[in-house]
């Protein structure tokens, strides 16, 4: 058995133990992960401190104040994995009793337009889980992910997720036309952008700070004439999930493209500001995000 093989074997016989325990016991399970991740990791969690930092306002000065942030951080991103393992043996009338949404009539005064909905989100609590709920709803949503290593666990991940009706596309060269073909078919799209994955993306003012956010959705939205909105899924109380929908930008054309793209990525940047605000512990960033962290780059 290769590295690989090990790997796939050793996350689908956890994932079906995580499923196989009461959700109370599989929660509780997540915290003590999430602790020994925080212990552990202490490059990441160097990284989740400096991210926050910028998020609640705290000074340089407030180690324990952040670093209390940070655990919370890596216990919802404990929690996030764990619910993941166990939402494929969720029924969907259990998905959608345990997840409330205000501003819902936003995508479905989008979705009755025809042209598509693109939903902007952050790496906030359990977006997968919204996505569960979009499909009792006859809303099934098209994403991107980033591949993950071995190759076989990640088309697991894909699978596991067609079958709760979120489908789930690859982030390669590809991406884009898969997701303009969902567009043109009047489908709902759900972009992760607050992270510039590509490292191409357009300068945004970000907690006051420079960096970078991805083009594709105001591009997108530009092009195709889809709504283009913005949201989040919370994780809790307990284990239930609130999901907020932002009213959509408005995507009237006042300039050239670029500046067009620019404008509303600025737009989106600023909203995303504000769903992270709601819950800064849930917010699942450990990479360099602003260019002054990232290396060979300055603000």
């Amino acid at each position: 058995m290769n590295k690989g093989q090990a790997i796939f074997r050793t996350y689908t016989t956890l994932g079906r133990a995580l499923a196989a325990l009461p959700e109370p016991v599989a929660l509780a399970v997540a915290n003590r992960v999430g602790d020994v991740m925080y212990r552990v990791r202490g490059n990441q969690r160097r990284m989740v401190v400096n991210n926050l930092r910028r998020v609640v306002g705290a000074e340089e000065s407030d180690t324990a104040v952040l670093d209390r942030w940070a655990r919370k951080s890596f216990r919802t991103y404990a929690r996030y994995w764990v619910e993941g393992a166990r939402l494929p043996s969720t029924s969907p009338i259990e998905v959608e009793e345990r997840t409330f949404v205000q501003g819902f009539e936003y995508l479905q005064e989008g979705m009755a337009a025809g042209r598509g909905v693109i939903l902007v989100l952050p790496h906030i609590g359990s977006w997968e889980f919204g996505g569960a709920f979009l499909a009792t709803q006859d809303m099934p949503m098209t994403s991107v992910a980033e591949r993950i290593e071995p190759p076989e666990l990640f088309d697991h991940f894909v699978e596991q997720r067609a079958a709760m009706g979120l489908n789930i596309v690859p982030l390669d060269s590809s991406s884009g036309s898969a997701i303009n073909r969902a567009l043109r078919a009047g489908k709902l799209v759900g972009l992760l952008s607050d992270r510039d994955l590509v490292g191409n993306g357009i300068e945004v003012e970000f907690f006051g700070e420079t960096t970078t956010m991805p083009a594709g959705p105001a591009t997108l939205a530009l092009r195709s004439g889809a709504v283009l909105t913005t949201g989040a899924v919370y994780s809790g109380p307990g284990s239930d999930h609130q999901a907020v929908v932002e009213a959509p930008l408005d995507t009237t054309r006042q300039g050239t493209l670029r500046q067009d793209v620019s404008r509303l990525t600025q737009e989106l940047a600023t909203r995303l500001e504000g769903l992270i605000r709601r819950a800064p512990d849930q917010w699942h960033v450990f990479q360099p995000l602003w260019l002054s962290d990232r290396p060979g780059r300055a603000a």
